[in-house]
C-alpha cells in the first residue's frame, strides 16, 4: 500500500485513537528489550564473561564499567536528533521507526553472538543508533494520533505510554539478570533481541490504523529556522540543563546502585535476589504510582495550588535530592563494615520513582505540546537530549575521579553526596528559571472524517 493511502490526519473523535494499542504494545516489547539488555551491562562488564580478542576473561573495573555504560547511554540519547531529522524532514515517522528498528535488532544479536570487548562495542553502537534514532519518533507518533477533539486524553495516554515502558522494564529486569546468571550472556542478550523483533512486527501490524503525518521536507527547515519554531525550541532548551541533572541521578540505578547492592544484604521475604534485579523496584513502583498520581495525588495538590507542568518538574527535582541522600547513608554504613539491608535502597527507589513521575512524564508531554506540528520529533529529541547530557555528566565524573592505582577521588558516601549536592543546586536554580518561561501549546486539528 502506498503512503498516500494512509490517513494523514486524526479521526474527529472524542475517544481513543485506534492505533494506540499497537503503539503501546510495540513500546512495551521494545522497552523490554532495551531495559533487559541495560540491566545486565554493568554486571557483564565487570565479570569474567567479558572476553578479550583472544577469548580470555577481560573484566572491567567498576569505575571503567560505569564510565562506559554512561557513555553508551549518552550516545543512545544524543542520536535522537538524527532520528528526528530523518523523521520530520525526509522519511516520516513510520519509515524511520521501521528502518532503525531493524538496525536495533542487529545490535542485540551482535551482543548475543560475540562476548568480546569488540562485540560489546559493535552491539552497543548499533543499539545506540537504533534505539536512539526511533526514540523521538515513537513518542511524537503517540501525539500525532490525537486531534483537537480528543487532545484532553493526551496526559492520560502519555501516562499509559509510560506505563507500558515500565511494564516491559519490570518484567525484563527480573528475567534477564536471572538468564545471565543461569545461562550466560548469549541467552541473556539474545532474549531482548527476540523481543525487539516482536516489537518491530507489532508496529508493522498497526500501520493501517495509524495516522501517518507526512514529512515536512522543505517546511521542516523553514520552521526550524523561522522565528516561531526557533523560539519554541529555544524555550525547551532552557529546561534541558535542569532536567539533565535529574537524569544524571536517575540513570545510576543501573550503575552505582547495582555496584552498591552487591555489598548489601539482598534477602527479600526470605529469598536472596541478584544485585541487578533490584532495579525492578523502579518500574514496579512506576506501575503503581502512575494511576495514583493521575487520579489521587495530582487532583489533591491541584486543590491546594495550581499544579502546572513546570511546578510538577520542580517538585520532582527536589524529591530526587532526597532519593540520592539515602544511598549516601547506605554507603557510609558499608564503609563502616556493616551490610545494610536492601530495603534501604528500595526506599530510595520509592522516592526516586516519585521524582521520575513528576519530572520525566511531565517533561515528555510538555515537550510535545510546546512545538509546532512539523517539529514534534525535534522537540522530543530535546527531551531526550537532557538524558544524554545527564549521562555525559555522570560518565565524565566517573572518568575524572579514577586514580592510576585503581582508587577514586570520591570515596564511599562522598560520591553520592556530590551528586545529591549538585541536584540540590540545580533544583534551586530551576525555580528561578521556571518563573521566566514563556511558551505556547500546539495540537494539530482533526479531520472531519
Amino acid at each position: 500500500m502506498s503512503s498516500a493511502s494512509y490517513r494523514t490526519t486524526p479521526v474527529a473523535t472524542s475517544g481513543m485513537p485506534p492505533a494506540i494499542p499497537f503503539i503501546i504494545g510495540n513500546e512495551a516489547a521494545e522497552r523490554f528489550s532495551y531495559y533487559g539488555m541495560n540491566s545486565i551491562l554493568v554486571p557483564f562488564m565487570i565479570s569474567n564473561a567479558l572476553l578479550d580478542a583472544q577469548g580470555r576473561p577481560s573484566p572491567m573495573t567498576p569505575e571503567e564499567a560505569k564510565t562506559n555504560y554512561h557513555m553508551f547511554v549518552t550516545a543512545a540519547y544524543f542520536l535522537p536528533i538524527v532520528g528526528a531529522i530523518l523523521s520530520d524532514a525526509i522519511w516520516g515517522k513510520y519509515r524511520t521507526i521501521m528502518a532503525l528498528s531493524i538496525v536495533y535488532c542487529f545490535g542485540h544479536f551482535a551482543l548475543s553472538l560475540d562476548e568480546t570487548r569488540l562485540g560489546l562495542c559493535v552491539g552497543l553502537g548499533l543499539i545506540a543508533i537504533g534505539a536512539g534514532g526511533i526514540k523521538p519518533c515513537v513518542s511524537a507518533n503517540v501525539g500525532d494520533q490525537f486531534g483537537d477533539k480528543n487532545q484532553h486524553l493526551l496526559p492520560k495516554v502519555f501516562g499509559w505510554f509510560y506505563f507500558s515502558i515500565n511494564f516491559g522494564s519490570a518484567v525484563s529486569t527480573i528475567m534477564i539478570p536471572y538468564l545471565l546468571d543461569r545461562f550466560g550472556p548469549r541467552v541473556a542478550f539474545g532474549t531482548p533481541g527476540v523481543l525487539m523483533l516482536l516489537a518491530t512486527v507489532v508496529f508493522w501490524m498497526g500501520r493501517r490504523a495509524m495516522v501517518h503525518v507526512p514529512p515536512a521536507r522543505e517546511r521542516f527547515w523553514a520552521d526550524l529556522t523561522g522565528t516561531e519554531g526557533r523560539r519554541a525550541l529555544m524555550n525547551l532548551l532552557v529546561l534541558v540543563p535542569f532536567v539533565a541533572m535529574f537524569w544524571a541521578i536517575w540513570q545510576q540505578n543501573f550503575s552505582s546502585w547495582v555496584v552498591q547492592a552487591d555489598k548489601m544484604d539482598r534477602v527479600i521475604f526470605g529469598r536472596e535476589v541478584l544485585s541487578a534485579q533490584i532495579q525492578t523496584a523502579n518500574p514496579v513502583f512506576i506501575l503503581i504510582m502512575i494511576p495514583l498520581f493521575s487520579y489521587v495525588i495530582y487532583p489533591a495538590l491541584n486543590r491546594v495550588f495550581p499544579l502546572t507542568p513546570l511546578r510538577k518538574i520542580g517538585l520532582g527535582l527536589f524529591l530526587t535530592v532526597v532519593a540520592f541522600l539515602i544511598p549516601a547513608w547506605i554507603e557510609s554504613r558499608i564503609v563502616a563494615g556493616e551490610r545494610p539491608t536492601i530495603w534501604w535502597q528500595i526506599l530510595a527507589f520509592v522516592i526516586l520513582t516519585m521524582g521520575e513521575i513528576m519530572v520525566s512524564i511531565t517533561h515528555l508531554e510538555f515537550s510535545y505540546t510546546q512545538a509546532p506540528p512539523s517539529l514534534k520529533s525535534v522537540a522530543l529529541s530535546i527531551y531526550l537530549l537532557s538524558i544524554s547530557l545527564g549521562n555525559a555528566f555522570t560518565a565524565g565524573v566517573n572518568w575524572f575521579i579514577q586514580n592510576p592505582d585503581k582508587t577514586t577521588k570520591l570515596q564511599g558516601p562522598d560520591y553520592f553526596l556530590f551528586f545529591a549536592g549538585a541536584m540540590l543546586v540545580t533544583a534551586i536554580l530551576y525555580v528561578f528559571a521556571a518563573k521566566k518561561y514563556r511558551g505556547k501549546s500546539y495540537v494539530q486539528p482533526a479531520s472531519a472524517h
